[in-house]
């Protein structure tokens, strides 16, 4: 048997190739989108892909299921799990007409990849839907299996978190339903031996939980023992209310994902760049109605930069921060070096921005802004001295765009606190009537909403090193206490 986990770092997204060598053949499990580097990775190592499978429908990513049956003309297996409106809509909807060849699966179906057999696990929770596939090697001989394609299920150190279908699709009174469900699936797990190996859908960084471990895989013996989500199932009361507790606000595009996924991405075929453009193309642009999306370093936006552009440096969180702040339906304009251009390209259409227009190299921005003639925009930081001062003289509004669990722990004064993946979708609750202090931990993520609140008209200032600065400032802090208490320090 050959296995490979195929990982993208900043979705923090595993998708598994998984072949038999004595028949060639092969899957791949919850692929991403742009499906090539399945295809290459099966080839150099002897094997063709013959089946695609998705564990569930997706929040945070594209699918590729569909990308890769068209692509490979591999057979799907997907979940007939949830009820009718968790069944995926695409499999009759082949892009030269007909179906897809597929498999609908249910709890204990089983099927075969050459003599490597998957056993379907139905494990709702995370998603109604959600299935897991036990893999064996009977072309081995063995009669256990080795591994869980565990989807969002099992993480390294916890439990696909329940409360999406509440908290980001907007199902209003879910999470606890599902969550007692999760907590009902747990059970499951007395019946697999110790010794099989968790290959999880996510990693560290995921937004699809809350405290996922940065080791790549597990055991089901070790989680069983020391995973604290699963120890809090203990009873469903105490289960619930710790799975529940301390999740961070879901992205902004997560619901969009879900109904992407389940109606079926549209299909991509071969990856084509995006022309170039130059800095008076990308000013003539009105960017009120187009994205236009800025990757070079903070310190090199902040000094100069096309008015109305966003501000996403190529760093970890970049998927994750177009995909909340830019609409599926806008053109994307980039500005970036060049030899990062298929990066941001691939790390886009990852979250389903497809319409990528055109490309400036960063070098043209970096010229023009040296340029006082050029008319480029310009954001102020503001350091935690003079922003304490300018609060306390009631001259400015403070905005924290931390999560919830952060803010709790100490803000300043009188801030408004909305997580910055969520903001694009809250602009109209942001006060207009003084200036605004935009505020994070470090001033990484209040850096991007205030490039977004600049493009939607407000007069923005970023808080240079963030609440870490403003502590070491000994400017006031606020910390809750309790629920609905606050205490002064």
């Amino acid at each position: 048997m050959f296995m490979r986990m195929i990982y993208d770092e900043k979705l923090a997204q595993a998708a598994y190739l998984i072949g038999c060598q004595r028949t060639g053949e092969a899957i791949v499990i919850d692929p991403e989108r742009d499906v090539d580097r399945y295809i290459r990775l099966a080839a150099a190592n002897g094997l063709r892909i013959t089946a695609v499978a998705e564990t569930h429908i997706h929040a945070d990513f594209v699918s590729g299921a569909r990308e890769l049956a068209e692509a490979t003309g591999a057979k799907v297996y997907i979940s007939d799990e949830g009820g009718p409106e968790w069944r995926s809509e695409w499999l009759d909807a082949r892009v030269a007409g007909g179906s897809y060849l597929h498999q609908r699966l249910r709890d204990g179906d089983t099927f075969s990849i050459g003599l490597i057999e998957f056993r379907v696990m139905h494990t709702p929770g995370h998603t109604p839907e959600h299935i897991a596939f036990l893999v064996t090697d009977r072309g081995a001989g063995a009669s256990e299996p080795m591994g869980i394609a565990s989807g969002d299920f099992i993480f390294v150190g916890d439990l696909g978190r329940p409360d999406l279908l509440e908290s980001a699709a907007g199902q209003i009174g879910a999470m606890e339903p599902s969550a007692r469900r999760l907590f009902a699936t747990v059970s499951k797990l007395s019946f697999i031996p110790d010794f099989v190996q968790v290959w999880p859908a996510h990693g560290a960084g995921s937004a699809c939980g809350k405290a996922l471990g940065a080791v790549p895989t597990s055991t089901i013996g070790y989680e069983r023992r020391y995973n604290p989500a699963i120890r809090a199932a203990s009873s469903e009361r105490e289960f619930v209310d710790f799975i529940l507790r301390d999740q961070p606000e879901p992205p902004l595009y997560f619901a969009n994902m879900k109904r992407l996924n389940r109606v079926g991405p549209p299909v991509l075929g071969q990856l084509l760049a995006p022309p170039r453009v130059s800095v008076s193309d990308l000013k003539n642009l009105d960017a009120t109605r187009v994205a236009i999306v800025d990757t070079r370093p903070w310190e090199e936006f902040s000094h100069g930069h096309v008015r109305g552009s966003l501000s996403f440096p190529l760093s970890n969180s970049f998927n994750t921060d177009a995909g909340s702040m830019i609409g599926a339906d806008e053109d994307i304009y980039l500005v970036i070096d060049p030899e990062r251009l298929e990066e941001a390209f691939r790390d886009l259409i990852r979250v389903g921005l497809d319409r990528i227009r055109g490309w400036c190299p960063s070098s043209e921005l970096n010229a023009a802004a040296s340029d006082p003639k050029a008319d480029l925009a310009t954001i102020r930081e503001i350091n935690a001295k003079a922003a304490a001062e300018e609060l306390a003289a009631g001259r400015v509004n403070v905005l924290d765009v931390r999560r919830a669990s952060e803010f709790s722990g100490g803000h300043a004064p009188g801030a408004m606190n909305i997580a910055h993946t969520r903001l694009a979708g809250r602009l109209n609750e942001v006060p207009r009537d003084k200036p605004l202090v935009v505020g994070c931990r470090s001033g990484a993520r209040s850096a991007r909403a205030a490039a977004l609140l600049q493009r939607a008209g407000l007069e923005v200032m970023n808080l240079t090193g963030g609440i870490m600065a403003w502590e070491r400032a000994r400017a006031p802090i606020v910390r809750e206490s309790a629920p609905g208490s606050e205490v002064l320090l």
